[in-house]
């Protein structure tokens, strides 16, 4: 499946967010986890639009973006 970046930039930038959940607490973890929410939303709806137009299901586009995301982070000397 040939993705568009964006995706894997918006899965990513949402993937960034919810790890900044780790150690907060109280409001600050409030205000972390809906800048979270707002990113998932957002690689979601892109996900759900790249589906429609692509004739995937979401489903399969969400995968293919999540082992996108995991494949680019992963260290290439390891």
């Amino acid at each position: 499946m040939d993705l568009p970046h964006d995706l894997i930039v918006l899965e990513r930038a949402a993937e960034e967010q919810r790890a900044r959940l780790a150690g907060l607490d109280g409001e600050e973890f409030d205000v972390q986890h809906r800048a979270w929410q707002e990113a998932a939303r957002a690689a979601q709806a892109a996900i759900a639009d790249h589906a429609t137009v692509s004739g995937q299901s979401a489903e399969a586009v969400e995968s293919e973006v999540k082992s996108a995301v995991r494949r680019t982070e992963e260290d290439p000397a390891e």
